[in-house]
């Protein structure tokens, strides 16, 4: 495990985030003194105003976020405490049914700190796991070689891939035990998960473990105080098992369509979209513990019906259309 100075440095610190009843403040304080470690080492806050960290690359679905708001993921504080948590889970369980077997983990979307990995790999040791890298982004990919130098995790790292992660194909990808991509943003806006998925789960085993696991969108009705369910506008993952045309070809998800009742004005109706992140097992974010959960409102429509369609092109984005009045 950890046994370099810089290892050691952070060691204690992380190993505290493996308990999953951790305070807030204490999570908080945690992170914050990581990110301080990360900025001193990779010269890289993610709050610079320069155009090269600002800027969004363009996958061939979707976009990768610029470096600064890669970098500022790791201060989604439940965030990176719950996947810090799960994927610790993930290689335990592996590791159980995978007796003596290093287990391998592919790590697609790493960004500057490839934090998903910095914040594991001390926790093990080189022979235990391995990961894989891969970084659309030079400048962040730069800089997480950088960390991972200074850090004294290059044992832990078997291949760093600069690449498009919806279009890549993982050589021997049968042989990974995991993947990691936290590439989404709430309502799935924009981001490359569901094109990362598309073109990388086909490529897996299908015991692999996905981090996060699943993403949907649910749909609710507001009136008062009171909230009902209307539905499930987007399930990632059952809509992809249930698609018969070949994935890589998609350009939307099919349109799913919810009938609606009058409904005074009086009782201020709303609609509400929530974006819910199963990340592995007992492990997900709640309504607005993240950035990624967010919940979205739109004023209730005077029709009836919304229909909602998932587009992967031209641009990667949840659309609605309303209904006869």
């Amino acid at each position: 495990m950890a046994d370099s100075p810089e290892q050691n440095f952070i060691f204690q610190p992380i190993n505290s985030l493996l308990n999953p009843k951790l305070p807030f403040e204490e999570i908080k304080e945690i992170i914050d003194s990581i990110h301080a470690l990360f900025h001193q080492k990779t010269q890289i806050s993610g709050f610079e105003v320069s155009i090269e960290n600002l800027a969004a690359v363009s996958a061939s679905k979707g976009k990768a976020v610029g470096l600064n708001h890669a970098a500022q993921c790791l201060l989604d504080y439940q965030r990176t405490h719950r996947f810090v948590l799960a994927i610790h889970q993930a290689i335990l369980d592996q590791q159980k049914s995978n007796l003596g077997k290093t287990i391998q983990l592919f790590y697609a979307g790493c960004g500057p700190y490839a934090t998903l990995m910095t914040l594991i790999a001390p926790l093990f040791r080189p022979d235990e796991i391995q990961f894989s890298l891969l970084e659309i982004n030079k400048n962040s990919i730069d800089s997480a070689k950088k960390l991972i130098k200074e850090m004294g995790l290059d044992g832990y790292v078997s291949n760093i891939y600069l690449g498009d992660a919806t279009t890549f194909q993982i050589p021997d990808a049968k042989s990974y035990d995991i993947l990691i991509s936290e590439t989404l943003d709430a309502l799935l806006y924009r981001e490359c998960y569901v094109p990362i998925l598309i073109n990388m789960l086909p490529q897996l085993r299908k015991e692999a473990i996905l981090i996060p696991d699943n993403v949907s969108i649910e749909l609710l009705l507001k009136t008062g105080e009171n909230e009902t369910k209307l539905g499930i506008i987007i399930d990632v993952r059952k809509v992809l098992s249930d698609l018969t045309e070949k994935h890589d070809q998609l350009s939307k998800f099919p349109e799913k369509v919810f009938k609606l009742s009058l409904i005074p004005d009086k009782d201020s109706p709303l609609l509400l979209l929530e974006t819910k992140v199963h990340i592995y097992k007992d492990y997900e974010l709640n309504r607005n513990e993240s950035s990624l959960t967010v919940i979205y409102e739109i004023s209730y429509p005077k029709t009836d019906s919304i229909s909602f369609t998932y587009y992967l092109e031209p641009e990667v984005e949840l659309k609605y259309q309303t209904g006869m009045s």
